[in-house]
């Protein structure tokens, strides 16, 4: 790797860097990414049964990871791989449904898996990441020094994801007859839908903080709950959701 720049910052920058973006785990990820006998794909599987059912028992997994090899990122790439997928077959079904072709699912793929899941997560971690490690952080003298990794924080946005794209992408292509209907029951159930789908990702983020016991306040993650209640009971006076998810994406 080249020399960085005079113009960066000296002295403990890359040290720090190290710290957040361990090399270690970096080569584990891409040694593992080329060879698939190494991907543990049952235990993925299993993440995300859990995440659906008992998402602390997930983040209890993850503080025993950390006990074990020292990092809080996943070092397998499996969980990711899953997901992707699971956004392709997603996208298929429904570009299937509406009969758009190849141009709408490449279209609606680009929308949902690099703008909404890769673009907007990238966001969201790297927030996420700077609030924990700069107000969230215990604050202690005598304790060994402790940061959030960022790679952390974009498990933490994949998990999340995952949740609310079971609840606003799949369970919602299955009640697709209903949902896009125009009656006012049809929009109260789509809109319903979305509202606990965007709950369930800021509640799963929140676990994926609480589970870092050098830092406090981590209900700050909650704060945006109020915001999905009440988006989503001015949603009720007209706005369905579940007709602009499918004039947005196809």
């Amino acid at each position: 790797m080249s020399e960085p720049l005079s113009l960066l910052p000296q002295g403990n920058f890359r040290p720090r860097l190290r710290r957040r973006f361990p090399r270690i785990h970096r080569s584990a990820l891409w040694r593992r990414l080329f060879h698939w006998r190494q991907l543990d794909f049952e235990f993925a599987s299993w993440q995300m049964l859990y995440l659906l059912v008992s998402p602390k028992r997930v983040y209890r997994n993850i503080y025993y990871h950390k006990q074990t090899k020292n990092q809080w990122a996943r070092d397998d790439p499996a969980f990711l791989i899953l997901q992707v997928g699971g956004i392709v077959l997603a996208v298929g079904a429904y570009s299937a449904v509406y009969g758009v072709g190849v141009p709408g699912f490449t279209k609606a793929l680009v929308q949902l898996l690099l703008v909404n899941f890769v673009g907007a997560g990238l966001v969201l971690a790297t927030v996420t990441w700077l609030v924990a490690n700069r107000f969230l952080r215990h604050q202690n003298v005598h304790a060994t020094d402790q940061q959030s990794e960022w790679m952390y924080g974009f498990d933490v946005h994949c998990n999340s994801f995952f949740t609310f794209f079971t609840l606003a992408y799949v369970l919602h292509f299955f009640f697709l007859p209903v949902l896009m209907k125009t009656s006012w029951i049809s929009l109260f159930l789509g809109n319903t839908v979305f509202a606990l789908a965007g709950s369930a990702y800021s509640y799963t983020t929140y676990l994926g903080y609480q589970a870092m016991p050098f830092l406090h306040h981590q209900e700050v993650f909650l704060y945006t709950i109020p915001l999905v209640a009440v988006a989503y009971l001015v949603s009720l006076f007209g706005f369905n959701l579940s007709h602009h998810l499918i004039d947005y994406y196809f």
